[in-house]
């Protein structure tokens, strides 16, 4: 993140900059990834991919937001941030548009990569853009707004798919393409600009690694691992795996993108309140329940909290870990910078991980139970962890001179 702008340069009205970031999570995330999960199904049912190829797009898509995570902030150490982000909603909507053809696997992979490329590239991107323009009693509002773009973009998916389904998928691709495009162009000069990119910063700090620092981003990787399982085979799970159909797949999906919409500000108010520790905590007890409800019931009761819950932490937890890499960093702006990143990272690496092994367990089983077994073992996993790991603050002595 850029350093704070002084108080008297910063705009009057902050909004449109935290509204350019809400869209820029909405495409890139919300749609980006996770309007493919809905889609999954229908891709099969309509013979353009097998089941195993379509699982494997999926995972592609959490592939390429590694790529991008890890691309996004050396792009922007070469280049105005603001004009990557602008690029990646670009190819974000250039990825639906190239997925309205089924010219073969690897071109459908190549562009599901791509989207996540973007999604990646502007989580890392989106928020540092924004919020050191924005007072700083006002963050954690704009912080909210921001990410809450996610469950927005995944609510859309979860109505908008199903029903354009029943006229074709090239139109609901073309639909999907042309809502981002919108956005993109609409947001275009709501971006504030950057200062001259500074280069990269090679000398990260070795604090960064100690182990307060190298807790979270265990926990923040097999929280993301544990997402896997709704994020890629919920509609799926309850579309074909119960024998519900599409529609009701498309509802449990919208029900996961309100959860998903309420889940930051909800996480950023109870922070204020608890702390953000603690309410990391509870986002991780949550989510095991939300996973684990999935395998123990099919209840259509059990399904929707298992649906809201998991929703919920998925945008819910990111201020919280953002939160907690700025405690434990205090004052050491650079370090809460570089210990973002390896945190963002870290998801990443999870995410993508499990996506893979995910699929080849499901390519060789064909049952969805064990997934979510394993989704929540892993969340209990990172509870565990955070549980053991001693509230301790590094300091500068564990740093070598």
């Amino acid at each position: 993140m850029n350093a704070d702008t002084p108080a008297a340069d910063l705009p009057r009205s902050w909004l449109p900059f935290a509204f350019a970031g809400l869209a820029a999570t909405l495409v890139g995330i919300g749609l980006g990834r996770f309007a493919y999960t809905p889609l999954l199904p229908a891709l099969i049912e309509a013979h353009w991919y097998t089941e195993s190829d379509a699982v494997y797009l999926g995972a592609a898509n959490l592939a390429g937001y590694l790529a991008g995570a890890l691309g996004g902030k050396s792009m922007a150490a070469r280049i105005p941030a603001h004009q990557v982000i602008r690029a990646m909603m670009l190819l974000a909507a250039l990825s639906f548009v190239s997925c309205i053809w089924p010219l073969s696997f690897l071109w459908y992979f190549v562009w599901r990569f791509a989207a996540g490329y973007a999604g990646g590239a502007l989580m890392v991107l989106a928020a540092s853009a924004v919020l050191p323009r924005v007072p700083k009693e006002k963050r954690g509002v704009a912080a909210g707004l921001i990410f809450t773009g996610v469950g927005i973009g995944i609510a859309l998916s979860g109505t908008m798919v199903p029903a354009l389904i029943g006229v074709g998928l090239e139109e609901t691709w073309a639909a999907l393409a042309v809502l981002s495009f919108i956005l993109a162009l609409a947001t275009w000069r709501w971006w504030p600009a950057a200062p001259s990119p500074a280069p990269a910063d090679t000398n990260k700090p070795a604090s960064a690694f100690a182990w307060p620092f190298a807790s979270l981003y265990a926990v923040y990787a097999l929280f993301a691992a544990g997402l896997v399982a709704h994020m890629v085979f919920l509609v799926d799970y309850v579309a074909r795996g119960l024998g519900h159909g599409i529609a009701a797949g498309g509802w449990y999906w919208f029900v996961f993108g309100v959860g998903a919409a309420v889940g930051p500000l909800a996480a950023g108010r109870l922070a204020d309140r608890l702390g953000f520790r603690n309410t990391l905590r509870i986002g991780l007890v949550l989510q095991t329940i939300g996973v684990a409800l999935a395998f123990l019931s099919t209840g259509v009761i059990a399904l929707g909290v298992s649906s809201f819950l998991v929703g919920a932490t998925v945008p819910g937890i990111v201020p919280l870990v953002a939160g907690r890499a700025h405690e434990l960093s205090g004052t050491d702006s650079a370090l809460q910078r570089t210990a973002w990143s390896y945190a963002t990272v870290a998801f990443s690496v999870g995410q993508a991980a499990a996506a893979y092994a995910f699929s080849y367990a499901f390519e060789q089983t064909g049952r969805y139970d064990i997934l979510f077994q394993a989704g929540a073992a892993m969340v209990a996993l990172a509870l565990a962890i955070e549980l053991l790991t001693p509230e301790k603050k590094p300091q500068l002595k564990d740093m070598p001179s």
